[in-house]
């Protein structure tokens, strides 16, 4: 299996992300990591964080000559902010005179609920491992995982599909979503009317110091029916996909495929009827399945495992906690009644929380790949995909 662990505080020297799991003698090319981190950074509503990093990977270990070993990849991203803070993050040291301790939880966030767990008198000591800072080094660990997932066509892409009240134009299919360009508009929708009218709304919330949410839809193509498994709830694709994307700072809620709609539904109106011959989308290089479908209501997840259609899940993200109109809280000394404390902080981020949901996506599905068709060495792994598929699809991709 793949998997990932981050370290690091958000105004600290830097994030550390150490993957674990990838085959040897995959070709990764820095530029790659690269543009991801770069992806996470836009967006319209984004804070002044932004304009002082710069989010540029430092490979420590695991890649030799562009090649993986198959061994830990280590990846460092230097916080540039961190002079600013070096007095109040060292490491050691002890405090500065005049130092200000936060002792005004925000509602909403991590900060109350992290000073009881751990015994701090300083909400700092929790808000800057909880903040959502951490992301980068989930968005380069997503990275390396979408170059392993692109060795056997799998492509992944996310667009904004609601801003607030402002609902977008939804995509049909990854074409349409990707000749649309999300990454080429300032929200990532791919409705230009939408956009404008959500980009005031951000305007107008950001003037009121508020904070937007909204919702975006992670969608995959490529995957063949079969990975993830339906013996064990730990296995079920859909469970793990779903923690993954909860995880993400904001994210309240995940759909897959048309499940909140289906729930209005009857059954006949549901599930996706499976018809013989081979169909359009149920193709994985020279091999076609023997049979297509024509909806995709399940979103590409049926029984916990994946069935060969697109993926496509929508997550729902929260406005931020972190406010310029601070709400009520208590003081962590006095118990008094308070402002919460502010933090500089994004009015909007929506646009970046798919950036990482697409990389929490990459992750989850490469482990499963991985456990699907092992490998040591990338030639391993290729040569059981092939295989695979030969077996499920036969020689009909040859016809």
């Amino acid at each position: 299996m793949i998997r990932f662990t981050t370290a690091g505080e958000s105004h600290g020297p830097g994030l550390v992300v150490v993957i674990e799991g990838i085959p040897a003698n995959l070709l990764i090319r820095k530029e790659e990591i690269e543009k991801e981190l770069r992806r996470r950074m836009k967006g319209f509503g984004r804070g002044g964080r932004m304009k002082i990093e710069r989010d540029e990977p430092r490979f420590l270990s695991g890649v030799r000559k562009g090649l993986t070993l198959g061994t830990p990849i280590a990846i460092f991203i230097e916080n540039r902010d961190f002079p600013n803070w070096e007095d109040i993050m060292s490491p050691f040291g002890d405090s500065i005179p005049g130092e200000r301790i936060e002792r005004s939880p925000r509602p909403g966030h991590a900060d109350l609920s992290g000073v009881l767990k751990r015994n701090f008198g300083d909400v700092r000591n929790v808000l800057e491992r909880a903040s959502a800072r951490e992301t980068a080094a989930r968005v380069a660990a997503g990275a390396v995982a979408k170059v392993f997932l692109r060795a056997i066509d799998v492509e992944i892409i996310s667009y904004v599909c609601s801003i607030g009240p402002v609902k977008a134009r939804r995509g049909r299919s990854f074409e349409e979503i990707g000749e649309a360009d999300p990454d080429s508009h300032p929200l990532r929708m791919i409705d230009g009317k939408a956009e404008k009218e959500a980009m005031e709304h951000i305007r107008e919330a950001a003037r009121r110091g508020d904070s937007v949410g909204g919702s975006f839809e992670v969608v995959v193509r490529g995957l063949p029916p079969g990975l993830g498994d339906y013996d064990q709830w730990e296995r079920r694709l859909d469970g793990r996909l779903g923690g993954a994307l909860l995880s993400i700072p904001a994210i309240k809620g995940v759909e897959v495929g048309e499940g909140i709609r289906s729930t209005r539904r009857g059954g006949l109106k549901t599930h996706d009827p499976v018809y013989p011959g081979p169909g359009k989308s149920l193709f994985f290089g020279k091999y076609r399945l023997p049979y297509r479908r024509k909806t995709n209501r399940a979103g590409g997840l049926e029984g916990g495992m994946t069935n060969g259609e697109e993926l496509r899940i929508t997550c729902y993200m929260k406005p931020i906690p972190t406010l310029t109109t601070p709400l009520d809280t208590i003081d962590l000394i006095t118990g008094e009644p308070v402002k919460a404390i502010r933090e500089r902080s994004d009015v909007c981020a929506v646009p970046a929380a798919a950036v990482v949901g697409e990389a929490m996506v990459a992750l989850v599905l490469s482990s499963a790949v991985r456990e699907k068709f092992g490998g040591d060495a990338m030639e391993d792994f290729l040569r059981n995909y092939e295989s695979y598929l030969e077996r499920i699809c036969g020689k009909r991709g040859e016809e």
